[in-house]
């Protein structure tokens, strides 16, 4: 399965998407099970503190559940990356 590397803090927005989304780690995770991704609460922890790689399939199923596009996951990410090279 193909994974994105979490070398920046795409964590954060996650965090973020799910907030504005109104859900809680556990309701979120609920719902990742209802879309035949197996991932516990725990993995889905990592997730959101750039300790674990996010697959491809797992993205896409966020962008679902939290009504979101792909550009807000790696919103301000670009700035960030740009300023290493200021």
């Amino acid at each position: 399965m193909q994974k994105l590397r979490p070398d920046m803090d795409i964590g954060h927005n996650i965090q973020f998407l799910r907030h504005l989304a109104g859900l809680t780690q556990d309701e979120t995770v609920a719902k990742l099970h209802l879309m035949n991704l197996n991932i516990s609460k725990s993995t889905y922890a990592k997730l959101e503190t750039n300790r674990m790689n996010i697959k491809v399939s797992e993205l896409v199923a966020l962008s679902i559940i939290f009504n979101s596009n792909f550009d807000d996951f790696f919103r301000g990410l670009r700035d960030e990356f740009s300023s290493h090279f200021d």
